[in-house]
């Protein structure tokens, strides 16, 4: 799912994405309202519950796809009403655009010309000095 690699992207930047997601339904189950019941084992793949995560502890950024300068590798998109999330890729078309780091469909991990398939409704920069060391947690093998 395309949840999937943000989670391994995270892990490869030394972060426990699941573990902070967890972490933070534990803390604000408030903030979670598409979670009646915590499941460690699921909860930190639903693009709603990362919607909620990111747009607390990263940096809010510009849907303007056409922002050009604002769109760095490494930031989070998402996509429609939380219907689909990527990141941001070093590569950019013709125009300026970022390409997007995603997974979906018949061909996952894919990294294409693909911020105008769908609103853009998200945009964020991950900063752990944002993230209360109760929930920012490094990964750990």
């Amino acid at each position: 799912v395309c949840t999937d690699l943000v989670w391994r992207a995270f892990k490869h930047a030394g972060y426990d994405l699941k573990a902070m997601v967890d972490a933070d339904i534990a803390a604000r189950p408030w903030a979670y309202p598409n979670i009646q019941t915590p499941d460690p084992n699921i909860d930190f793949r639903r693009v709603p519950n990362l919607s909620v995560f990111f747009r607390t502890y990263a940096q809010t950024l510009t849907t303007d796809i056409y922002d050009i300068p604002q769109w760095q590798p490494g930031d989070i998109v998402i996509f429609g009403n939380d219907a689909h999330i990527g990141i941001i890729s070093e590569y950019r078309n013709k125009d300026g655009l970022a390409f997007v780091i995603h997974n979906g469909g018949a061909n996952p991990d894919r990294e294409e010309d693909a911020l105008t398939h769908d609103t853009v409704t998200g945009h964020y920069r991950f900063d752990a000095s944002l993230i209360d060391p109760s929930i920012l947690h490094a990964w750990e093998e």
